[in-house]
């Protein structure tokens, strides 16, 4: 009888090549999801004539006025509810509606109300979508002139006519893409919080490019308001004294520090050098 020698299995070829198969799987699907992120974004595009920009944004105007007036009631909430004295916000909405009606912002649909918030703590004012302006009282008792309160206000209401909320929701909804398609990809938490991490440092600096653009939009709406836009630099002056101690390096942070606004606002004076040239300006 003759035996044959069998040749002796190799117990790890049919795991190789379902590991193979794997990685080819969570790779198919990664491009999948990518494109279908950069699909979603690239796909919906918007001009804005105030900025005269084409930007991405995925919902609509009046879907963007409804999420404001939906946060209005949880804003209230956190910054102490409205200031309780009726002249006070008489005052706010005078000129904050003498920016809206005297500049670019009245030919646009946004629904704008200001809010005078009742918190002596936090030093800040910030605007929802759609139109919802606030400043808290911490901010407000630190101003010395009307040009500064409209230099404030005339910002926020910068980010509101630039859709800057809008467009942030859809660079996030991008970027959450994107982070989803690496997780999928690596089948690795360590790559997946890199990916985050990456991302967020990204968004930031989209913020920080907000600020300044609602920086420049504020001095263009000052002066034609009637307010002088020197104020700006005053405010931002007043922002940098609040920080009471080291700020953190500018590309962590969502905000340009105030010394480089200032930077940019001087620029803007000069670039809006007509619409400002009134010696009777507001300061």
């Amino acid at each position: 009888m003759i035996y044959q020698r069998r040749k002796p299995m190799n117990m790890y070829n049919g795991l190789g090549g379902d590991m193979r198969s794997a990685v080819m799987g969570r790779l198919l699907l990664a491009g999948v999801l990518i494109l279908f992120a950069l699909f979603s974004y690239f796909g919906s595009r918007v001009y804005n004539p105030v900025t005269g920009e084409n930007q991405h944004i995925s919902i609509t105007e009046e879907q963007e006025i409804a999420l404001g007036l939906e946060a209005v009631p949880q804003m209230m909430q956190q910054f102490g509810g409205e200031y309780p004295d009726p002249r006070l916000q008489e005052y706010v909405d005078q000129v904050g509606f003498a920016i809206v009606n005297n500049s670019a912002a009245k030919d646009t649909n946004w629904k704008f109300e200001f809010h005078l918030l009742d918190d002596p703590e936090t030093i800040n004012a910030f605007a929802l979508p759609g139109g919802q302006v606030f400043i808290t009282t911490a901010l407000y008792g630190k101003l010395e002139t009307e040009g500064q309160l409209a230099g404030i206000l005339g910002h926020e209401i910068g980010h509101v006519v630039a859709r800057h909320g809008a467009q942030r929701m859809a660079k996030e909804q991008l970027t959450q893409g994107v982070t989803g398609a690496v997780v999928v990809a690596s089948g690795s938490q360590g790559t997946a919080q890199l990916a985050q991490m990456i991302g967020q440092m990204v968004n930031m600096s989209y913020g920080r490019e907000d600020e300044l653009q609602s920086d420049t939009l504020s001095v263009r709406f000052m002066c034609q308001a009637g307010y002088d836009p020197k104020a700006m630099i005053r405010v931002m002056e007043i922002l940098n004294d609040s920080r009471g101690g080291e700020a953190p390096p500018e590309m962590f942070s969502t905000h340009p520090n105030p010394e480089n606004r200032k930077e940019k606002i001087q620029e803007a004076m000069t670039q809006y050098a007509q619409e400002c040239s009134n010696p009777n300006l507001k300061p």
